[in-house]
């Protein structure tokens, strides 16, 4: 576990052990929750599709394309809840494969009309 008190910054860093300099890492979504087992019911997206949901949320500058680096303040659930769980995922792309998701950014996906 990690302790950290609300409003502090919690720090994450994402790491790919590979060899193979071709790749990079993309943080696509990253959800709390106070249950372990349940990321949906009572759930706070910090970032979801690539697209930040959390104000506080900032990405930060890697040489190395191997790492994701970002941070977060933490937030309401803290005060409510004794244990905060993360969930994060991650895409691996090839480097220079710009039509990759680690190339896309934030995906908005829109919702399907229902017609008769």
């Amino acid at each position: 576990p990690y302790y950290i008190d609300l409003n502090q910054n919690l720090y994450l860093q994402a790491y790919l052990h590979s060899s193979d300099p071709n790749l990079i890492v993309f943080v696509d979504t990253c959800v709390a929750s106070p249950d372990p087992h349940d990321f949906n019911t009572l759930a706070y997206d910090i970032i979801k599709n690539g697209c930040v949901r959390d104000s506080s949320y900032v990405t930060y500058y890697s040489p190395h394309s191997h790492f994701a680096r970002f941070r977060f303040n933490a937030f309401e659930f803290i005060s409510r809840h004794t244990l905060v769980y993360l969930q994060c995922e991650l895409v691996v792309c090839r480097l220079s494969d710009y039509s990759s998701r680690c190339y896309q950014g934030c995906i908005n996906r829109s919702k399907r009309d229902t017609s008769s």
